[in-house]
């Protein structure tokens, strides 16, 4: 029997709504597995090695990391329909280096300065501790005008992309532009209040953003934390080994190497590389609770530190 497609995730995480949303675009069947929004979570900490950001997607003994990995991983197993448009694959994939650091921390900004005295105080020293910064609402609230101005600027750039009548960004079908893209839109409709004011000029994104909606989940069952860890220790890695010949720094499968994120989240998660190529990296760790585990990371955005 398969090992089920589960997504470690939680119901308000904007890159967790990327997954959800091709999950629902492919029509896939998966198990979600609903992690607290802060630490601890003691039950995923052992397959992922210390990773903390969210979603994860584990299917059986191998761990995806970064809502880039996953996407990447369920377009190879899942191919039809493509989340690629034609002529334009290497920009889709590259589109995430917008919707993921400026377009986001622009709206993450918005959303917690408007937010304000109503983020709980364990949730901002969770988040401290995340970013090895100050998590500084006040300072989010003082720049909410500057937000609202850079809000304004990303959705015009989709209102620009929409304006020819096409119903998605890249063309007839959805595709990871618009999977991409709407994390965000998701994001500050599900919490601004004035989500509709901000929205109001943009009638191609509204409309965008209704058929993005009504793409739905996919077929969704629930799974414990317990169990994930579970079929983690049971199972065996499927990985196969891949050498990448090209690799700048004359990495080889079988060395010992380190993997963080370069933003924030820098939590070192060491390992053996199994398989690597210019867009990923997958490394065999060992942990008394998860058994052997291999655990993928992208390479964009994504620091490889030898041992």
């Amino acid at each position: 029997m398969p090992s089920p497609i589960i997504l470690h995730h939680f119901d308000e995480s904007p890159f967790s709504e990327k997954i959800r949303v091709v999950f629902g675009l492919k029509d896939i069947a998966w198990t979600s597995v609903r992690i607290s929004r802060i630490m601890p979570r003691p039950d995923l900490m052992p397959m992922t090695g210390g990773y903390r950001r969210t979603p994860v997607m584990q299917i059986g003994a191998d761990i995806y990391c970064d809502s880039q990995c996953i996407l990447r991983e369920l377009e190879r197993r899942f191919p039809q329909p493509s989340l690629l448009p034609d002529g334009s694959t290497g920009l889709a994939w590259a589109s995430a280096m917008w919707t993921d650091r400026s377009f986001f921390q622009n709206t993450v900004n918005l959303v917690f300065g408007s937010l304000a005295d109503k983020v709980p105080q364990e949730f901002i020293a969770d988040r401290e501790k995340l970013r090895g910064a100050k998590f500084d609402v006040a300072a989010m609230t003082s720049a909410i005008a500057q937000m609202r101005d850079q809000l304004r600027t990303h959705l015009q750039w989709i209102e620009m992309q929409l304006a020819d009548g096409r119903a998605w960004l890249g063309g007839d079908t959805a595709c990871l532009f618009d999977v991409n893209a709407y994390m965000n839109v998701w994001y500050v409709r599900q919490n601004m209040p004035d989500a509709d004011a901000l929205l109001a000029e943009f009638g191609h994104v509204r409309a965008w953003e209704t058929r993005m909606r009504a793409i739905g989940h996919g077929r969704r069952s629930e799974m414990s934390t317990a169990e994930a860890l579970s079929i983690a220790k049971d199972a065996v890695p499927q990985t196969a080994e891949q050498a990448d010949p090209r690799d700048p720094n004359g990495r080889q499968p079988g060395d010992r190497v380190e993997v963080m994120p370069d933003d924030y989240g820098k939590i070192k998660v060491g390992g053996e590389i199994v398989a690597l190529s210019p867009q990923h990296i997958a490394i065999r760790r060992h942990d008394p609770l998860a058994g052997d585990v291999v655990v993928h990371f992208p390479r964009a955005g994504f620091l490889v530190l030898p041992i």
